[in-house]
């Protein structure tokens, strides 16, 4: 039974959202979600984008999402079923040559050894290590980040969140900083020495950052793609079965359950503020909903920039928000195929592993850095970074019998183009050097395509509210990072303004389908009831 005065909206049903509003029902909060689309779930949703064919639309691979929030909403009871890839990634070289990564250390060193006996030989240790750093970077992230505003509090806070870092020796300390202020390149150099390599290790810490490898910070966004875990395996990735929107689905009903109001087709266009207090929303159908607390699952861009009038926020505040970066110069595509491809390096059409894993084109970091390069001139590279999945290899309920669904998940396309091009004019043109640069790799690719659904960076913002493209609702640089996340002073969730807090991917510890932006932001929000 929900506590008088205890009522809370939520702008925005992505599954970070779902989570917060869980949460904070089970604590016996009335709350309400105000989603803009048809469908909740934000960016991790399934839908029919061809006769016959449906896929994960945006987010489209499980590894990140919280093993507790799991188990705390009870999602597999509701349904929820992930399946582990046999392999990591895939990296198609040439026309005779390939690397796999993952199936297990002897495996993946055995993969190596075809390239450097030295690279294999470090491997053990090079995973000893980074694990070493995720463990303690994953507690890090189920905390709430010191508010420098607090004074004495927050420097304690910062010390004691701190400690398990500093009693960790001189190994952990120099490996966190490395991996916080130097580029990928320079990281991995440290370690091993052939470039493919160090291109499948590299490869992480482009995706959803708009930087080359060589960029100073890079290497962090490789460490947070391995925080991962599924069903105890850390590290490792999976598939959602019918989806990503499975998770949301899962999500939605688990919140239902507990009194929840979902309100979907419900776009809010203001939040209305009193006097220094968040006090409800506007929607566009000029409805106005009061609540005691009003929650964004929004970019924070979003939240600050277009519903909540500059007059009611500070002018250091707005000056601040224009800084925020966002922009992930991602480009998505679903595509469905009549056949599986079939790679030069690695030739069938049958079912096999590789075509289970993620298919990364991205050979070398000097590949990469090229494809950053072209894209701050031209938009995009003639050769982008493409990771390719096909998920129907696994779960058979995305297509027809016999055929197939690829996402394909592209890097390095400018989030907004030069000379006041419009994405909406060029997307067709990326989306077929996107094709070519996969068919270059996979002949038979280009005409088994039956239909595409294309979603540059604009169209992603218009779609599902990411800024430019950006699937991490801000860049993951260590100046948007822990309590500066989205900005210093605002890094534990509350807003500038009374009674206005913030639950997204914009929020401590940042993007990925994790649901722990949701989940620590609920903590708090229940500690200030």
């Amino acid at each position: 039974m929900a506590k008088k005065n205890l009522n809370a909206l939520i702008i925005g049903g992505g599954h970070n959202g779902l989570v917060c509003a869980f949460y904070l029902a089970k604590s016996g909060y009335q709350v309400s979600v105000y989603e803009k689309r048809a469908i909740v779930g934000g960016a991790a949703v399934t839908e029919e984008f061809h006769p016959g064919f449906k896929n994960s639309v945006a987010s489209y691979t499980v590894s990140l999402l919280n093993p507790e929030i799991i188990e705390e909403m009870e999602l597999k009871k509701r349904g929820l079923e992930i399946v582990k890839r046999p392999l990591s990634n895939f990296l198609p070289i040439n026309d005779t040559t390939y690397l796999k990564l993952g199936g297990g250390l002897e495996r993946t060193q055995t993969e190596f050894r075809k390239f450097s006996f030295q690279d294999s030989e470090r491997l053990p240790e090079y995973y000893r290590r980074i694990e070493a750093v995720a463990d303690v970077l994953r507690a890090l992230s189920v905390k709430t980040p010191p508010n420098p505003k607090q004074g004495i509090k927050g420097a304690l806070n910062a010390a004691l969140q701190l400690w398990p870092i500093a009693t960790k020796g001189n190994e952990v300390h120099r490996d966190v900083y490395d991996l916080f202020t130097k580029s990928a390149r320079s990281f991995l150099d440290s370690w091993f020495e052939n470039e493919h390599v160090k291109a499948a290790f590299g490869f992480d810490a482009i995706v959803g950052n708009f930087a080359s490898p060589d960029t100073p910070g890079s290497a962090y966004v490789l460490l947070h793609h391995v925080f991962g875990e599924v069903d105890g395996e850390k590290g490792a990735w999976g598939h959602a079965m019918g989806g990503m929107g499975a998770i949301t689905q899962a999500m939605k009903h688990a919140c239902e359950d507990l009194g929840v109001n979902i309100y979907t087709d419900s776009s809010v266009e203001q939040v209305i503020v009193s006097n220094g207090v968040a006090k409800g929303i506007k929607l566009a159908s000029g409805q106005i909903v009061k609540a005691g607390k009003v929650i964004s699952n929004l970019n924070p861009k979003l939240l600050y920039q277009k519903l909540i009038p500059a007059s009611d926020l500070s002018p250091e505040f707005n000056r601040s928000m224009n800084g925020y970066k966002c922009g992930s110069g991602t480009f998505r595509m679903n595509v469905a195929l009549s056949e599986l491809p079939d790679f030069t390096a690695l030739p069938g059409k049958e079912i096999a592993e590789h075509h289970q894993s993620g298919i990364v084109i991205a050979p070398t970091l000097d590949y990469m850095d090229r494809a950053y390069l072209d894209a701050k001139k031209d938009g995009w590279s003639a050769e982008p970074i493409v990771e390719m999945l096909i998920p129907s290899t696994l779960d058979s309920t995305l297509a027809p019998q016999g055929m197939h669904v690829a996402s394909l998940f592209c890097q390095q396309f400018s989030p907004s183009l030069q000379d006041g091009k419009s994405w909406h004019d060029h997307r067709l043109a990326a989306a077929e050097t996107i094709v070519e640069t996969v068919t270059k790799y996979a002949p038979n690719f280009k005409g088994s395509i039956l239909g595409t659904m294309i979603l540059s960076p604009l169209d992603l913002e218009e779609k599902f509210g990411l800024i430019g493209g950006d699937i991490m609702h801000g860049q993951m640089t260590l100046d948007q990072m822990w309590a500066a996340r989205p900005l210093l002073n605002y890094g534990d969730y509350r807003g500038p303004l009374k009674s206005l807090y913030m639950c997204g991917s914009g929020t401590h510890p940042g993007g990925g389908v994790t649901g722990l932006p949701g989940r620590n932001a609920a903590r708090e929000i229940l500690k200030d009831s």
